[in-house]
């Protein structure tokens, strides 16, 4: 089976070693991120998701402050159609490809939080933000493409016109940088097989990826097209299965069920059609949270989003993994809690596993793996 390819998770909205209380929160600044980041690039990770949303810091500004504190480090940054013109996103986007030299890619979020969106000043319902959507990446897409030659790109649609668009600094990676998107409604996924390159769920069973999978799939060969797929996941990977499950049960231990009530309450206001399927998984309940076999919803009970972590030690962890790729999954975008520590974990513990890491060719060492012990005995390698 092929290496999969791997991201870790820039926390831009808190981090914390407990979900739900201050207890082990830490602040997250820019060196704390600057540590994340340059952790994942030195361990291996192939990138880095950055959250976007009124809770987090600017992932735009916050990838641009990182792009020289990394050397291979990839970049995975919102573009919301509706907050910002196709023109000026252009020029974003291909500027920072340029700075990063081919190290973005770009993530289509149309946003499922009605309250959040009209704060940030677009009204629109859910079939007009996919509406939008269709024309943003459009626009999009021609313009960084260079459609149109010297004359630039111009489309004429129900909510978004252009004439001429184009760059004047085109994009190092052709004809544009990747473009992810996940959703799970009726017009996410036709959005997805007409326009993207990578489609992304959120970490469901087995079962229904596969059939978002084929689903997709099956959309996008009508478009005489193919797409990749990946899935974003949450981890607590520990040397034993027992220490992973009660590390899982620790992350949630100083939640209150007023504040899981609270949250359950705010998603079900929204009109995301992939939250509502997150939080059907375990309804808010305590003790409906292993939805699959090691794939845990406890995260979900009070954060928005991805709300599923694979728990177990490394060879479950891995082996679940391959289970995703089996059905087509290239790329895991994980994280854990807390982000920092939890990539050196995840990498020590599964990467080796998977084909990755310094041990696995990706880094030169110039003088022995580990502490050497007694002055002169150098660590056995071990298998």
């Amino acid at each position: 089976m092929s290496t999969p390819t791997v991201f870790w998770f820039l926390p831009t909205h808190g981090d914390s070693r407990y979900l739900g209380t201050s207890r082990g929160a830490r602040a997250v600044d820019g060196d704390y991120l600057r540590q994340v980041a340059v952790a994942a690039d030195t361990l291996g990770y192939d990138g880095v998701l950055l959250p976007t949303g009124r809770s987090c810091e600017d992932p735009w500004i916050t990838a641009s402050s990182l792009i020289h504190e990394t050397k291979n480090l990839k970049f995975l940054v919102a573009v919301r159609p509706g907050l910002s013109t196709p023109g000026l996103s252009v020029r974003m986007a291909s500027t920072f490809d340029r700075l990063s030299k081919g190290r973005l890619l770009i993530n289509v979020v149309t946003g499922g939080d009605q309250g959040e969106l009209e704060a940030d000043g677009l009204f629109a319902d859910h079939a007009t933000r996919y509406e939008i959507s269709e024309e943003f990446i459009r626009i999009w897409r021609g313009a960084m493409a260079g459609e149109g030659g010297d004359k630039g790109f111009d489309f004429e649609g129900r909510h978004l016109t252009v004439k001429g668009a184009r760059t004047l600094y085109p994009s190092p990676q052709k004809p544009y940088p990747p473009l992810y998107f996940g959703g799970s409604s009726e017009a996410a996924h036709a959005l997805a097989a007409e326009q993207m390159d990578v489609y992304l769920t959120w970490g469901e069973p087995p079962a229904a990826v596969a059939e978002k999978i084929a689903d997709i799939r099956a959309r996008a060969a009508r478009h005489g097209r193919t797409l990749r797929f990946g899935i974003r996941l949450h981890v607590i990977v520990r040397e034993t299965v027992d220490a992973a499950w009660r590390a899982a049960d620790e992350l949630i231990g100083h939640l209150d069920d007023d504040v899981i009530a609270k949250a359950q309450a705010a998603f079900s206001k929204m009109d995301s059609v992939g939250q509502r399927r997150m939080a059907a998984l375990h309804g808010g309940r305590r003790d409906k949270l292993e939805v699959s076999p090691n794939l845990w919803a406890g995260v979900g009970l009070v954060r928005g989003g991805a709300g599923t972590a694979l728990v177990g030690d490394a060879e479950t962890v891995a082996a679940r993994m391959r289970e995703y790729q089996e059905l087509g999954i290239e790329t895991f975008i994980l994280s854990g809690y807390p982000h920092l520590e939890e990539s050196y974990r995840f990498a020590e513990l599964v990467f080796p596993l998977l084909g990755k890491g310094r041990e696995q060719g990706q880094h030169s060492l110039t003088g022995p793996f580990g502490e050497v012990m007694a002055s002169d005995i150098v660590p056995k390698k071990v298998a």
